[in-house]
């Protein structure tokens, strides 16, 4: 017996490989059992176990004098976490911060995805698919930094809102929500484009039909077939949002939210660190918890 290049291969071993693949061909679970193995095991242990981590070295807690870690079970640093103001503060300010960015999300993409998907042209759409990610193609640093620029102030913004007797709202929260609201908007707009695009036309000209006017039909027809993929579009906006720290470094001024206390910690105090680490994990798994009721996750 012999292969395409001409080289003997032993009988045994093509009965061999005819024998599996004919096992795995009946057996679909087996095959696909197989093929699911590898990047299972990969997820387990880089994800799933990368979290584990983070929980255990939660409960240890640091030498004073040396900074070392020191592997002894306390909840210390969570009871921190709770007693200690300015943890809680910078908690509660990272959630609003977080919600108030898929806020402005939801508002904003809601009208473009609305043009893209049923008032612009046919022909039209994938280039205006193609123009919403086309800011995604560039670095978020770069991204950052430009509208570090735009709200400095005497900056554009400035110069622009200087005629109308306004000024620019400089470094600080609201600068961190704009830049956030910015990065993240094509993650919110997409999904709610393909969701209006599955809206049938038979519905809303039925809800005309019926003296409906616009308003009544967006907020009895449109607003709840579309409302899944606005709460899939703001998983990714809310806990984008939640764990970004580097925006609010650079537009955040004085202001902190919690992946900065995360970072500031990293190197004096590892098992604080991991503790805070695991306010916006679970904020967010609870967040999932209340969007998997909306049936948004089956979109996703």
């Amino acid at each position: 017996m012999t292969d395409d290049a001409g080289t003997d291969v032993p009988k045994d071993a093509g009965t061999i490989v005819n024998r599996a693949a004919g096992a795995l061909h009946r057996r679909p679970r087996l095959r696909l059992t197989l093929l699911l193995t590898a990047p299972l095991t990969w997820l387990v242990i880089a994800y799933i176990g990368s979290l584990a981590v983070l929980f255990l070295s939660a409960f240890w807690t640091t030498d004073p004098f040396t900074s070392d870690v020191v592997k002894t079970w306390t909840t210390d640093n969570f009871r921190a976490l709770f007693t200690t103001d300015v943890y809680r503060r910078v908690a509660l300010r990272s959630v609003g911060v977080a919600l108030a960015v898929t806020l402005l999300c939801v508002v904003i993409a809601f009208p473009v995805a609305f043009f893209t998907a049923r008032v612009a042209r046919p022909r039209w759409r994938p280039l205006l698919v193609v123009a919403i990610l086309t800011p995604l193609w560039a670095s978020y640093l770069v991204k950052a930094y430009a509208w570090r620029v735009m709200l400095a102030e005497g900056g554009p913004l400035d110069w622009a809102l200087r005629p109308l007797g306004l000024s620019g709202p400089g470094y600080g929260l609201t600068a961190t929500v704009i830049v956030l609201t910015y990065l993240w908007l094509p993650y919110m707009i997409l999904p709610i484009h393909a969701g209006l695009e599955r809206v049938p036309d038979s519905l809303l000209d039925a809800s005309a039909d019926l003296g409906a006017r616009s308003w009544r039909t967006f907020r009895t027809v449109l607003l709840p077939l579309v409302l899944p993929s606005v709460a899939a579009g703001s998983v990714f906006t809310f806990s984008l949002s939640l764990g970004d720290y580097i925006a609010v470094q650079i537009v955040g001024g004085k202001s902190q939210l919690i992946g900065n206390l995360v970072y500031s910690n990293i190197t004096l105090d590892l098992p604080m660190a991991a503790a805070l680490g695991t306010v916006p994990v679970v904020v967010i798994v609870l967040y999932l918890l209340a969007v998997r009721r909306t049936g948004a996750l089956n979109s996703l």
